[in-house]
């Protein structure tokens, strides 16, 4: 067949080739054509289920694009102009890919349709880092089975049925390189094993710098780094004991020697040797009551039954003679530490999984590859037994994904564009009504309206305030207080919900603080102002009427509609912004 070529199916220092010990040489995979087909059908199923969340993207992925636009700026890592250097960010590498599309004029410069660029930039990376994956899924599935193409075709529509992939996918957040860069590990190791090159210098200094590049796109990325070592001890114990140990010795050098550097940059930057944003959500030490909890969820969220009929295909794919069992395990071994990693972590608020991103596209690889090879090895029987079988799966997936999905598209996790209406573009308008210069704002809700406020904002959450983290991580509910009315001296405070009630901020004590209401929430929350800031009182009144309207208008209009090209100092003056209707003007 045109574009295939035959090799001995699996080489390991000091074993002979399979191929040799059975006569039966194997296919290196599909024709190229083929596989790219299905990289480019996996990707186009993926992005027109994206397609349907439409301009949302996550709040707390608008707090990468500010510290994008001071670096790009030169004001070096900081949420805006005067603010002090913290790392209110976990996701250094997507960091990178976000300053570099900023300086080349793809971010954060325009609008095209009326959609900003700071929304259709990081959702044009998170499809590349899909076709990516999908790539290094069928390089993959070359070395595995003879029908790459399956397999890869098969990967992309259990990608494009899984929600949580594609939420976190195009949600602007760093998950869809992560996800690249564990598949394209998994691809590796699975290559170096079926060419018997485990030991070799290029895989294993290979190896070394995809962890490393884990690690800078998530904290919990640097699990990666235990793949390469932990399957070339079992997978070439025939080989000298000095070779196995080089090979570790150098894909662990390729791993820590920059992160090290990294680390030392951090603590000299910011004082810490993690981020803020971990000080902030006081991550405990794992135990055995929250792996056993959190990996039960996400187990129950894939579908129990989908999830039994999958582990036996694996199961029987790894035991069986004839099968490439040491390169099926390469990409086990990387799903099961990215899986061990996602059990470890406090559940997010953010839900639909978020951390579990990397574990959907090594789980789609290995039960592709499993079931299609026990198809090619078997008999009719067995062909049949796995098409009904996998048919089944994804069946039972696809229905336990349905409902979920239709209601995450119903309500997304908190929306940057309702972030930048509500706070961002409000608070503006009540310092321009107010006649307010240089004043302040203490909320929550941080990322759009770092993009779109001109006064300085602090940080009620956290993850860009040092001292509110450290409140928030010891239970210092009184601390945090004296540090926001002592210190911080906020002109205005925006505290609703789980934020009032978890730090204090309600209507008595911030009444007794000295702030008046501008807007009141039927929990008691709001937003207010402090009464020694406001020196047209008179203005008070037209104000809060205002505010009546056009609060409850962010949540209906203002949700999915950012309002073109963001910039600070953005107020409800435009004729043209989501939050004006002709009954919303004060």
């Amino acid at each position: 067949m045109s574009g295939t070529r035959t090799v001995p199916a699996l080489e390991i220092p000091g074993q002979p080739a399979r191929a040799a010990r059975t006569g039966t040489p194997r296919s290196t995979g599909s024709p190229w054509w083929a596989d790219a087909a299905a990289v480019v059908g996996g990707g186009a199923l993926v992005a027109l289920h994206g397609s349907r969340l439409g301009q949302w993207v996550v709040d707390d992925a608008a707090i990468t694009f500010a510290y994008a636009r001071s670096i790009d700026e030169g004001l070096g890592p900081v949420q805006q102009p005067g603010a002090a250097p913290v790392e209110g960010y976990s996701n250094p590498a997507w960091l990178a890919l976000l300053v570099a599309g900023r300086r080349l004029g793809l971010f954060d410069h325009r609008s095209v349709s009326g959609i900003p660029d700071l929304v259709l930039y990081p959702k044009a990376l998170g499809l590349l880092c899909t076709l990516v994956t999908l790539t290094a899924v069928a390089c993959a599935a070359r070395r595995l089975v003879t029908r790459s193409w399956l397999v890869t075709a098969l990967a992309g529509v259990l990608l494009g049925a899984n929600v949580s992939f594609v939420a976190w996918t195009f949600s602007g957040l760093e998950n869809p390189l992560y996800a690249c860069v564990a598949t394209v590990l998994a691809a590796v190791l699975v290559r170096a094993v079926a060419a018997g090159n485990l030991l070799g210098r290029g895989p294993a200094v290979a190896c070394g710098l995809l962890a490393l590049t884990a690690a800078l796109t998530r904290p919990d990325g640097a699990v990666l780094a235990g793949a390469y070592p932990l399957l070339v001890l079992p997978a070439v114990r025939d080989a000298k004991v000095h070779q196995r140990v080089q090979a570790v010795v150098l894909s662990a050098a390729a791993f820590a020697v920059p992160y090290a550097l990294f680390l030392a940059w951090r603590l000299a930057v910011f004082g810490h040797l993690v981020p803020n944003t971990a000080v902030a959500k006081a991550q405990e030490l794992p135990d055995a009551e929250l792996f056993t909890r959190t990996t039960g969820e996400l187990l129950t969220f894939a579908g129990w039954p989908a999830v039994l009929v999958a582990a036996a295909l694996l199961g029987i794919a790894l035991t069986r003679r004839g099968l490439p069992r040491t390169a099926l395990a390469a990409v086990v071994l990387p799903l099961a530490l990215t899986l061990c990693a996602y059990g470890v972590l406090e559940p997010d608020w953010m839900g639909m999984h978020r951390f579990a991103t990397p574990v959907w596209p090594l789980a789609a690889l290995a039960l592709a590859a499993a079931a299609v090879g026990l198809a090619e090895r078997g008999g009719p029987r067995v062909r049949a037994a796995v098409a009904v079988a996998l048919s089944t799966t994804l069946l039972l997936s696809w229905s336990a994904q349905r409902e979920n999905a239709a209601a995450f598209r119903a309500e997304p996790t908190l929306p940057m564009c309702l972030v930048v209406n509500r706070d961002g573009v409000v608070f503006n308008t009540y310092a321009d009504r107010l006649g307010i210069e240089d004043g302040s704002v203490l909320l929550p809700s941080l990322g759009g309206t770092l993009l779109t406020s001109d006064l300085t904002v602090y940080d009620l959450a956290g993850l860009t305030e040092p001292r509110i983290a450290d409140a928030l991580a010891a239970g210092d509910a009184e601390g945090l207080r004296a540090y926001a009315f002592r210190e911080l001296r906020p002109t205005f405070v925006h505290a609703v919900g789980v934020w009032a009630r978890k730090t204090g901020m309600t209507a008595p004590r911030l009444t007794a603080e000295g702030y008046l209401p501008l807007y009141r929430t039927a929990d008691g929350g709001g937003d207010w102002v402090r009464a020694d800031a406001v020196r047209h009182p008179e203005r008070l009144g037209p104000l809060r009427a205002w505010a009546g309207r056009a609060v409850p208008a962010a949540y209906e209009t203002g949700r999915d509609r950012c309002g073109g090209v963001l910039r600070p100092g953005q107020t409800a003056a435009r004729p043209s912004h989501p939050l004006i209707r002709p009954s919303a003007h004060p």
